[in-house]
């Protein structure tokens, strides 16, 4: 299976070019976060899942600190039911950058004790990446982890600062944000104390599938049309897995389907498109009305409140 595809230097016919200025603005201010980040906290880490967030993460990265080598490893927190196109992709990245790739699992955690589940070969472990993630910045005592959360994501994440102050507890209290004026950032913490940073918090879908165009990078080839087996069941394309099996009475079709986003497979679904090119998933997402997460998570279908009440428990 392929497991990567390059982005081909195509611009839909609709989108003029000359709008795409608003990425030079965008990726300025990204540039500027990150170093922000390497000037004011002693010892920061990049979130890096292979996901094509955390992939325009990489070439922003790399823009803010090239020739040099990042001032920060990488991280994942790998939940053991990730899509092998996305592990091998992610494996394959960091080895061409020659960064550092630290990799904690969910499956230590559970080994551990610490994260308990009722059925650990089947059950969601999206939620529990909390626990390994507060962890990992416990054990290399992190001060701040920087990811590719947007605020057109979901409603908590759009409550969420670009500097995001955590406790002692690696707790979120979505009342007690710092205030960030004239885009000064405040980065102080006290030990015990991270901060959670997102560069791209002012970014939409749109912009990260533009910036992905502009800037050639290839992702892993599950963001792109192809066949796949499927489960409709409650609005969603589930994808048939070990994971996620039909149940009685549930019908398993063929579609050509894509993945808008990608996570834990448990919770992960694909969505119905033809869109195999960057400029085909431009086209798409230029029209569409629903957000990412809410065609494609089952985790955020439980309630409203679901990414608020896991991000308060130390979620991305």
């Amino acid at each position: 299976m392929t497991t990567s595809v390059s982005s081909p230097a195509a611009t839909p016919t609709f989108i003029d070019p000359a709008s795409n200025r608003h990425l030079d603005w965008l990726e300025s201010e990204a540039i500027h976060i990150m170093r922000e980040v390497a000037a004011e906290c002693a010892n920061p880490v990049l979130l890096f899942s292979g996901g094509k967030d955390s992939v325009v993460m990489l070439r922003l990265a790399e823009k803010a600190f090239r020739p040099g080598s990042f001032p920060f490893p990488l991280m994942h927190i790998d939940t053991g039911h990730n899509f092998e196109e996305v592990i091998t992709f992610r494996d394959q990245r960091a080895a061409e950058l020659g960064e550092r790739l630290i990799v904690r699992s969910v499956e230590d955690s559970i080994k551990r004790g610490t994260v308990r589940l009722r059925n650990p070969a089947t059950d969601s472990r999206n939620a529990a990446q909390a626990v390994t993630l507060l962890e990992a910045i416990e054990e290399f005592k992190f001060d701040a982890c920087i990811g590719g959360a947007r605020r057109d994501e979901e409603k908590a994440r759009a409550k969420e600062r670009i500097f995001s102050f955590r406790d002692e507890f690696g707790q979120w209290n979505p009342k007690a944000q710092r205030p960030e004026l004239w885009d000064l950032y405040n980065a102080r913490v006290h030990p015990g104390e991270n901060i959670r940073v997102f560069p791209i918090s002012n970014w939409t879908e749109l912009d990260v599938w533009q910036y992905i165009e502009r800037e050639k990078l290839a992702l892993p080839s599950i963001y792109f049309a192809h066949q796949r087996q499927v489960i409709p069941r409650n609005g969603l394309l589930v994808p048939l897995t070990d994971l996620t099996p039909a149940k009685e009475g549930e019908q398993v079709v063929t579609q050509t389907v894509r993945f808008r986003t990608v996570g834990d497979i448990s919770c992960t679904c694909p969505v119905s498109s033809d869109a195999a090119t960057v400029a085909d998933i431009i086209a798409e997402t230029a029209i569409t009305q629903i957000t990412e997460r809410g065609a494609t998570r089952m985790d955020d279908q439980t309630s409203e409140a679901s990414m608020e009440k896991r991000k308060k428990e130390g979620y991305f």
